[in-house]
């Protein structure tokens, strides 16, 4: 174990964070008009993720800064390469923010509804667009001799990045839906179990059939630097016990089934990609590493310590914030009241 090593490690776990907190809040923004069709219904629905929403974001600053840090030149070469991506992803999130701020000012039905859809699309967009990201790292971009991207975003938008976008959305619908039940009673609990039976076949079959492709254009799953496959076998596994579950009163192990798969499917790609964090495409000695990328030693010592002493405290406050939100809600209840 080195530095090198042990930040990989790190910012996978921000990312796994990040995935497994943020994506239920993109899979609640996404269901929102399909599962709630009254305005005091969907207020319950936004309310389930309005106290952690903004929390579960910090995850991916916080990832995104310990990159900068720790791994500059791959910060770099992502902002830079994917930054028309990024703009489209962050003007989703600016549109969700917003709604989240703006959709109870007013007592229009045409006002919250069509914020509502804001937040529809302010969760769709950075799901698809994430998915984009990510699939496209782990197929390769066409690094140049100074480790730079300059392909534009028409080569990002390869078929194999976009049926991982789509997987990217799916999977992240499931994991709202599960969400949803945990955090729902009555009715509208019904109509998120509902709603994950029925696309859970659909998501399913996309997510095999994109792990196939993976295996077939990529090394991910048999890097000889960390074997990939029996992450994917127990991801496989968590998907499919999710699909018999939702059919269950199970709640709380129906979102733990998505929740290990959000995390082990994680896992699996960054173990795929070690030890390099941006594969080139054009010369395999372009690829930028946890270690020709690295910043100093003695940045990453401070790092070491930073993230010692801060990470444990976020951990612990953002759990006591969850275990202060841990009531189940609903519009019988008068829950709408609560926030938006």
């Amino acid at each position: 174990m080195n530095l090198n090593t042990l930040w990989f490690m790190i910012i996978t776990f921000l990312f796994m964070g990040f995935f497994f907190l943020e994506g239920f809040d993109y899979g609640v923004g996404i269901l929102l008009p399909f599962i709630s069709k009254k305005d005091l219904e969907r207020r319950v629905v936004i309310n389930t993720i309005g106290p952690v929403w903004d929390g579960n974001e910090v995850w991916m600053i916080t990832a995104g800064a310990a990159l900068l840090a720790t791994f500059p030149e791959v910060y770099a070469s992502l902002t830079s390469g994917f930054y028309l991506a990024m703009m489209t992803m962050i003007m989703g999130l600016i549109i969700r923010a917003v709604g989240f701020e703006y959709r109870s000012k007013r007592e229009e039905t045409w006002w919250r509804k069509a914020w509502d859809w804001g937040l529809f699309a302010g969760s769709l967009i950075p799901a698809f667009t994430w998915g984009l990201m990510i699939c496209n790292m782990m197929r390769g971009l066409a690094l140049e001799p100074d480790k730079y991207y300059y392909g534009g975003l028409l080569p990002l938008l390869n078929p194999f990045a976009l049926v991982g976008g789509l997987t990217f959305v799916g999977l992240f619908t499931l994991h709202g839906a599960s969400f949803l039940g945990i955090k729902l009673a009555g009715p509208l609990k019904d109509n998120a179990k509902k709603a994950g039976q029925v696309i859970w076949l659909p998501v399913i079959l996309l997510t095999a059939g994109f792990l196939v492709w993976t295996f077939l254009t990529t090394d991910l799953l048999n890097n000889p630097g960390l074997d990939g496959l029996p992450l994917a076998i127990i991801s496989a596994a968590a998907l499919a016990a999710y699909g018999y579950l939702i059919r269950t009163e199970k709640e709380m192990l129906t979102f733990i089934s998505g929740a290990i798969f959000i995390l082990s499917s994680t896992v699996m790609v960054f173990a795929g990609l070690f030890p390099r964090l941006l594969v080139s495409t054009l010369d395999p000695a372009y690829s930028l590493t946890i270690y020709n990328s690295a910043a100093s030693p003695g940045t990453l010592r401070l790092m070491s310590i930073i993230v010692a002493i801060f990470l444990p405290l976020v951990m612990l406050y953002q759990g006591w914030t969850y275990y202060i939100f841990r009531e189940r809600l609903s519009a019988e209840s008068g829950d709408a009241d609560l926030h938006y």
